[in-house]
């Protein structure tokens, strides 16, 4: 999948990512290519930079924990973080939806 095509939405597949459970960085990266069938295989240069920003805005919250050993910053959604994904859910159904209607054959 090109680059190109997530520009506007790695937000909402972040948050879509965090929404079930507390996840750390790489868990995040490892959630989206799954999630995906591998098409999401970011690099933590362009996930850790949006996990920085969407915490900043207030719609994910971090603690530390313990994994295996490791102190990882977890992050979990706030209450903003979760209306934020529901309106992004909303503008992604919207935007399909017109997007799929144009495409079709005439």
């Amino acid at each position: 999948m090109k680059a190109d095509a997530l520009r506007g939405h790695l937000d909402a597949l972040i948050l879509a990512t965090v929404e079930g459970r507390p996840r750390h960085g790489y868990a995040i990266i490892e959630a989206l290519a799954a999630r995906s069938g591998g098409e999401l295989d970011l690099p933590t240069g362009t996930v850790y930079p949006a996990l920085r920003r969407l915490e900043a805005a207030g719609y994910l919250r971090s603690d530390w924990s313990d994994d295996s050993g490791r102190r990882r910053r977890t992050y979990t959604l706030s209450r903003s973080g979760h209306k934020r994904l529901a309106a992004a859910r909303e503008e992604w159904d919207q935007f399909s939806r017109v997007v799929g209607d144009v495409l079709k054959p005439a």
